[in-house]
């Protein structure tokens, strides 16, 4: 403030002084200096498109569309008639906890304006300074959409994330334990890692990784998380003996194709504008599911004999995943090439890995979020290569060698974040509320001893 005032003086005089010369001037250099200023003024002032609004607002809506009833329908297919609820109410409550929790502090830690390499900061708590007149900024110079936009399209992505970490430990914890986890683990871990892959201060941005649309940020984060959660809480009762099959692969077919249709808005949303981008986001979001689905059917076939749709939904969503990070600077037949190596080897993971390690992560989050994830962080690093239809490297340095080494570093920083993260988050809740219901609650099932009613009443 005090410069300022310095400077207060000199200002003035160089005000008047243009003044007086402006008054001096012919009347045509007059209109021509005006013009002229007007011209600079509107090609520095920001732009706001409508259409890039309408865009932004649609593609929030869409996100959302994948918790509630996407991801909820999606899993409490694949669980038993008895904890059907259960999995819907999670997914409900974690939803409408994190919203709440994003506009508290959520939003100001992931981007708050800090330059911590870690953390955005207290700087809009309560989303202070934040008007419907604010913006922000998109991939394009000078071109901006409302902040509160952003804000609500980046508040999905914080509620969807933690309920993916559900299908790790469906049908065996407490709901008490649910929602303290989840508040501890969004606090130190999701937000955190936002800041880190997204934000321009972010400690994983400044070494280069692309990361699209959240390939580290929530799969692989919520994939770890899920890990370590099944193997803390442990495997179900009757885990390897009672059959545990899904209920309803209709509900689970409804649920994924709901995803499926909502992950248009996850990916091509990240683009921020209704632009070439997205359209690149979009059909790479198109066909590395189309190539995922076939490639997990084939694995079916080939092992099996049979290609069953439960292996097709599974195979739908690990290339929703693993395009995630990739779908904004891999080409088509690069994103077809990605879906079906990630179907290849979630299959791989989920049928023959968990069951080697013997530990239960119930709805493979791990296997499909955590594996799909990983192999398409690391697949962005070579398919974004000009040769292979790719957008180009932003790695410093400008190769694939250097683009491979950003994104494996981002990976691993996820990795050993969120476990660690989670595995305290768990300890504190064990401590607190417990982790489990009581072994005669879990066998009568979780809709009934934890929520008092029943998904179906025959």
């Amino acid at each position: 403030m005090s410069n300022f005032n310095r400077l207060t003086g000199p200002i003035s005089g160089l005000t008047a002084l243009g003044a007086s010369i402006f008054a001096s001037l012919p009347l045509w250099a007059q209109e021509a200096t005006e013009a002229a200023a007007e011209t600079v003024a509107e090609a520095a002032a920001p732009i706001v498109d409508k259409g890039d609004v309408a865009w932004m607002m649609t593609a929030t809506l869409l996100v959302l569309f994948m918790i509630v009833p996407g991801l909820a329908l999606f899993y409490g297919g694949l669980v038993r008639t008895k904890n059907m609820l259960s999995v819907l109410m999670q997914c409900t409550i974690i939803t409408a906890i994190v919203m709440v929790i994003w506009v508290v502090y959520g939003y100001s830690f992931a981007f708050g304006g800090s330059t911590s390499p870690y953390w955005g900061g207290f700087g809009k708590v309560f989303l202070a300074g934040v008007t419907p007149d604010s913006l922000a900024a998109t991939f394009s110079d000078g071109v901006m959409i409302p902040e509160y936009v952003f804000i609500a399209f980046q508040m999905t992505f914080a509620a969807i994330t933690p309920a993916l970490i559900v299908g790790g430990f469906a049908e065996r914890i407490k709901f008490s334990a649910v929602i303290l986890f989840v508040i501890i683990w969004v606090t130190f871990s999701y937000f955190p890692i936002a800041h880190m892959v997204w934000d321009a201060a972010g400690l994983i941005y400044n070494h280069g990784a692309i990361d699209f649309a959240g390939g580290t940020v929530v799969h692989i984060n919520a994939g770890i998380a899920a890990l370590v959660a099944a193997i803390v809480i442990g495997p179900r009762i009757g885990y390897g003996k009672d059959n545990m099959a899904p209920h309803s692969m209709t509900l689970t077919m409804v649920g994924a194709s709901m995803l499926w249709v909502g992950w248009f808005g996850f990916n091509a949303g990240s683009n921020l504008e209704a632009t070439a981008g997205a359209t690149l986001a979009m059909i790479n979001t198109f066909v590395a599911t189309a190539g995922a689905i076939l490639g997990w059917s084939l694995m079916e076939v080939m092992t099996r004999g049979k290609a069953s749709m439960l292996g097709a939904a599974s195979g739908m969503v690990a290339g929703l995943v693993a395009i995630t990070p990739a779908c904004g600077t891999t080409g088509p037949v690069g994103a077809i090439v990605l879906g079906f190596v990630a179907a290849v080897a979630c299959f791989f993971f989920v049928t023959t890995v968990k069951h080697k390690l013997r530990y239960d992560d119930s709805l493979d989050v791990f296997g499909v979020h955590g594996v799909g994830g990983i192999i398409g962080a690391i697949g962005t690093g070579i398919l974004a290569a000009p040769s292979l239809g790719g957008t180009g490297f932003v790695a410093e340095g400008g190769t694939m060698g250097a683009q491979l080494y950003a994104q494996i570093l981002g990976v691993v920083i996820t990795i050993i974040w969120s476990g660690v993260v989670a595995l305290v988050a768990l300890y504190i809740v064990k401590a607190t509320t417990g982790l489990r219901v009581k072994e005669d609650e879990e066998r009568e099932g979780l809709d009934l001893s934890s929520h008092g009613e029943r998904a179906y009443n025959l």
